[in-house]
């Protein structure tokens, strides 16, 4: 996922399918497959508002543990002159029940970009690997998740005061509710604090309709941010001074099996 694409240093997800699985009373094994017309982590777009291609896949133990892996084509590292075009999602945690109205979810999460590292990224960028951890509380059809970063946050550093982006947060709040015919609208807000580092901070929201045709789910929804229009645009290698976090449309298809 990714931040920021200025000198500087630096869910709506229809194609990511990050953790928040469902307790599953035996061991479940799935994969996941999407096209989506835009990759959005956080209300940014990480494929320069262009399609990208995704897959994972889940491991649910009968004690609640689980583990998987989601990978998706992007293209702000290169746009930032490094050379990834996949980020690699690893993550692992433990969901429980507190009754039969509230469940709890706590984890951990990888975000890797295997060889980005170029001497022109290094230039502006620390490692943009980042490892959060992440807890989320569900009580009826309302989650509230909260995520803090244990490392620099997709790369975000201030050079010029050595000032790291560890401690950033993100504050996740949605709901899902079924309108009829297996229709689910899912609203959500976002708050994203970026410590040390200037103009990174901002809020995203998304409005998102899908439905299930027997594992293949068909998702749209609006997405947008009030993030700095100066600040999250591609970065020069890209030749484009695009917002990547402008209100849109975006729609994704995505097979469960």
């Amino acid at each position: 996922m990714r931040f920021s694409m200025t000198a500087l240093s630096s869910v709506l997800v229809l194609s990511a399918a990050l953790p928040m699985m469902a307790h599953a009373e035996g061991s479940a094994l799935t994969f996941n497959a999407a096209l989506s017309s835009d990759y959005r982590y956080r209300g940014i777009s990480q494929s320069r508002l262009k399609p990208a291609l995704s897959a994972g896949v889940d491991y649910a133990m009968p004690n609640g543990f689980y583990v998987g892996a989601w990978g998706s084509t992007i293209k702000w590292v290169k746009d930032a002159a490094g050379d990834a075009k996949l980020e690699l999602d690893l993550y692992g945690g433990y969901k429980g029940q507190i009754s039969n109205f509230a469940t709890y979810d706590v984890g951990l999460l990888q975000y890797l970009y295997p060889s980005a590292g170029t001497t022109d990224f290094d230039a502006l960028y620390k490692n943009p690997n980042t490892t959060e951890v992440y807890g989320a509380l569900t009580m009826g059809p309302l989650t509230g998740k909260l995520s803090y970063s244990l490392t620099n946050l997709f790369g975000n550093y201030d050079f010029a005061q050595a000032k790291d982006s560890k401690g950033s947060v993100y504050l996740d709040v949605s709901a899902n509710f079924d309108i009829g015919s297996g229709v689910i609208l899912t609203p959500h807000l976002g708050f994203q604090r970026v410590w040390n580092i200037a103009n990174a901070s901002y809020n995203d929201y998304s409005l998102t309709a899908s439905k299930d045709f027997s594992g293949v789910v068909v998702s749209a929804g609006v997405v947008g941010t009030n993030a700095d229009k100066s600040f999250y645009v591609p970065g020069a290698a890209a030749n484009s001074t695009k917002f990547l976090g402008k209100s849109a449309a975006v729609i994704s298809v995505k097979y469960n099996f």
